[in-house]
């Protein structure tokens, strides 16, 4: 492919859901107080997020090194836990449900790019976490996945298919390891 050729790549049908003011707003305050490792403050950080328009639930805990994409495509229930070095790549919707732990370093990508066509296209899809999910460090979820109920993605996986409710899953790709069952 030649230099005149990157004229041909047109992802202009993407659009953030926010102006070009409130998307630098937020790039800054992401640094500010997202990224920087010295706030640990998560009510902060809680109040940052519904200000820019996310749907935020109660005893949410968000450590430092979390980066955020775009807020206002963004809801996460009760309960939950979002760990250092989290990236939330939410090009498009990300849902998190109750009682969800994202571990350290995960990350949830709602973009990729279609490597069959030349013009290299973006390709969007939400992500859905069920109540009860658990993420495991560094693992990645991909675009339009959906963790359903309970599921467990293990430390460093990739999921690239939806996980059932109340399994486990690991590698990658992920593939199921064994059902998940509680203890009494």
């Amino acid at each position: 492919m030649n230099k005149t050729d990157l004229s041909r790549f047109d992802n202009s049908w993407y659009k953030p859901g926010a102006g070009f003011v409130k998307r630098t707003l937020w790039y800054f305050t992401n640094v500010l107080f997202f990224l920087n490792p010295w706030n640990p403050v998560s009510s902060l950080k809680v109040f940052l997020l519904r200000l820019f328009g996310a749907k935020v639930g109660k005893r949410v805990v968000i450590k430092p090194s979390v980066n955020i994409k775009y807020p206002w495509r963004l809801t996460i229930g009760d309960y939950v836990w979002i760990g250092e070095k989290v990236w939330i790549d939410n090009l498009a919707n990300v849902n998190i449900g109750n009682n969800v732990s994202i571990s350290q370093g995960a990350m949830l990508l709602c973009g990729n790019h279609n490597y069959k066509k030349a013009t290299f296209d973006l390709i969007t899809g939400a992500i859905k976490l069920e109540d009860g999910v658990w993420i495991g460090a560094k693992s990645i979820i991909t675009p339009g996945i959906t963790c359903k109920s309970h599921s467990i993605l293990t430390v460093n996986s990739t999921a690239t298919k939806d996980l059932e409710e109340y399994t486990i899953y690991g590698g990658n790709p992920a593939k199921e390891i064994r059902k998940r069952i509680f203890q009494e």
